[in-house]
């Protein structure tokens, strides 16, 4: 039988010889901006300078501990290093600093300034002086970013595994339920259902089998929440399943990810493997009488397989396509059986809850929405990345203290640029200036006709036109329809083309009263939630931008200079007569003599925007 203590004992042992730990992140932005290049330099270039460099912790381990981890939040700013336990972050990292951080900072606890995140001026040494974090309410994402996800027995060491043993030998399947619900922990994939009143429904089915399925197929555009989880801390979601499985009365699961979540899905796998091989999952589990068994598989990239009953079509190897409920999963699902279905986040908080109880829990957000939720926070802000707050905190909070602040497409960070932010991803809905103060729980959203959904924040400047936004959503929702229902698969398309004649000045007034008919008739008679939820970003902007659908239709112009097809160039008193322009035009549109202004002949002009692109001397103009 796994002896957590013990394991957890010879880690921290081992961990007291290490002078500095250097943490690389490895999170997919940070990978993709040459992360693993710099941990390798780090290694290597430590070993050259005579630093006792080490990536594998064991009891006689002495000197710098070098280890990757999953995503640190501060996604802007990557590739990021964080160095205990002086608490430096340094930001931004290239190979080519990796000799100046391993002399002055890891040899000799120097800071070196122009490495550091800069706020107002200050040098923020580390994540405890940068507002980003400071902010933060880091729950869930409390080991993201510090343990090494690929280490089993690193994440025993900080108390992993001891809510699953606590459930699988002192609780009862029922007691596990109660606790749960007691804590008004709501599903944090969208719906906002009581996770504890979806697993007693389950727990209380009669069967001889039944599954267990963390739903890990994130699409939203803009969302990265649930992938930085399983990147980042893949045994929380293990632990969370195996109590869930306890609770139900499950023997066997299913992690759905995406299968362009290539690290994800990796890691994942070889967290199964380890929690398998070190006995954590499989028969008699801690001693009990409790049998799990996983298998991690991979999504066919389809944003309809997020829904529970299409996804179990994808596990079972039939096109991932909604089924009309009832039955519910949880009373017919996989293979006929009675199944649970979580998001990430969700099996993520139930060892948190398990560990400290259901009071401890309902402190932090709302009576109605306890807990945190973790946002992907992108747009036009100073800072995006990952967060975490407690659900009831305010869009103020998140875009202004938080993220810094959002800027315009000169990059100047303004109170009044703010102009909306899309919130629960193309299934969502747009808050404005007057939700600025709105509580972001599950019931005060649905009351303005937004809602929570996975988690995504889109922030708009005033640069960004919503008509198309709206364009863009209702594209991404129209490619992903299954093509099931009727409405749904026509419903999608035909309010694209709408939305598309009103960008490109072809609409008239009947086709907004159109647009808007249909989106209510889509969202009232499709079978699953994408097609109940497409319209919403359309409804959403129509009620708090009409004018701009407006200006579009009746005066053929684009408030915020974006839609390509409505705009018109010409050239100011700036010019200066240097020809660049009139020289690159593809259309030869542009005519003037050296030294004098030019003209722009708009009968010709295609509104590429190369002009204003190539001026120096910012002399054309466009509306």
């Amino acid at each position: 039988m796994i002896d957590l203590d013990n394991i957890t004992q010879m880690v921290q042992t081992a961990g007291r010889n290490i002078t500095k730990r250097v943490i690389v992140c490895a999170g997919t932005g940070c990978v993709a901006n040459g992360s693993l290049k710099v941990f390798k330099s780090l290694v290597d270039t430590a070993r050259k300078l005579g630093i006792d460099a080490h990536v594998k912790l064991k009891e006689e381990t002495k000197g710098s501990f070098f280890s990757k981890s999953g995503c640190q939040g501060f996604c802007q700013n990557g590739p990021l290093i964080n160095i205990l336990p002086t608490g430096i972050l340094y930001t931004k990292v290239k190979v080519d600093d990796v000799k100046e951080i391993l002399e002055k900072s890891i040899k000799n606890d120097e800071l070196i300034d122009r490495l550091c995140y800069h706020v107002g001026g200050k040098i923020c040494k580390g994540q405890a002086e940068i507002p980003f974090y400071q902010k933060q309410y880091r729950m869930v994402l409390k080991q993201c970013g510090v343990i090494d996800p690929e280490n089993i027995k690193e994440y025993i060491s900080d108390g992993g595994y001891i809510a699953a043993r606590k459930a699988c030998t002192e609780m009862t399947d029922e007691e596990i339920c109660n606790v749960v619900l007691a804590s008004g922990l709501r599903g944090r994939g969208g719906a906002g259902f009581l996770t504890g009143k979806k697993w007693d429904l389950s727990r209380k089915q009669t069967s001889s089998k039944k599954y267990m399925i963390c739903n890990g197929d994130e699409g939203d555009p803009g969302a990265f929440m649930d992938r930085s989880v399983m990147e980042g801390n893949p045994h929380s979601i293990i632990e969370g399943l195996i109590i869930a499985a306890k609770a139900t009365g499950a023997d066997e699961g299913y992690i759905y990810v995406r299968t362009e979540y290539a690290f994800a899905v990796d890691r994942m796998r070889k967290a199964v493997k380890d929690a398998t091989d070190i006995g954590i999952l499989g028969d008699n589990i801690f001693g009990s009488t409790h049998n799990f068994r996983l298998h991690v598989m991979e999504g066919a990239g389809a944003f309809v397989c997020g829904e529970e009953t299409a996804l179990i079509a994808s596990i079972e190897g039939k096109r991932g396509m909604p089924s009309p409920k009832p039955p519910f999963p949880s009373q017919s699902g996989l293979w006929g059986k009675p199944t649970t279905i979580n998001n990430v986040e969700t099996l993520a908080t139930i060892p948190i809850i398990i560990n400290y109880g259901a009071d401890s829990f309902r402190k932090i957000g709302t009576e109605t929405s306890p807990g945190t939720k973790i946002f992907a926070l992108t747009g036009n802000v100073e800072n995006t990345g990952l967060i975490e707050v407690p659900l009831g905190t305010t869009l103020r909070h998140i875009i202004f203290d938080i993220a810094g602040g959002v800027t315009d497409e000169k990059d100047e960070i303004k109170e009044d640029n703010f102009k909306a932010v899309q919130i629960g991803g193309p299934s969502g809905g747009c808050l404005t200036k007057e939700h600025l103060d709105l509580s972001l729980d599950f019931d005060s959203l649905k009351k303005v006709g937004a809602m929570v959904g996975s988690g995504g924040l889109v922030v708009m400047s005033k640069d960004n036109c919503m008509v198309n936004v709206s364009k863009f959503f209702m594209q991404f929702m129209q490619n992903e329809s299954c093509g099931k229902c009727v409405l749904c698969r026509e419903g999608t398309r035909q309010m694209f083309l709408m939305l598309e004649d009103i960008t490109e000045g072809r609409a008239d007034e009947n086709t907004i009263l159109l647009l808007e008919k249909l989106a209510k008739a889509v969202q009232i008679g499709s079978l699953c939630g994408l097609g109940k939820t497409a319209p919403n970003p359309i409804l959403s902007t129509l009620k708090y931008f009409r004018q701009e659908y407006d200006a579009h239709v009746r005066e053929k112009k684009c408030p915020a200079g974006e839609c390509a097809k409505l705009l018109s160039y010409r050239i100011t008193d700036k010019c200066v007569g240097c020809t660049v322009c009139a020289t690159k035009c593809p259309v030869k549109a542009i005519s003037g003599e050296r030294g004098c202004q030019h003209k722009i002949d708009t009968t010709k002009c295609i509104k590429c925007g190369i002009c204003g692109a190539l001026c120096k001397f910012s002399a054309v103009a466009r509306g």
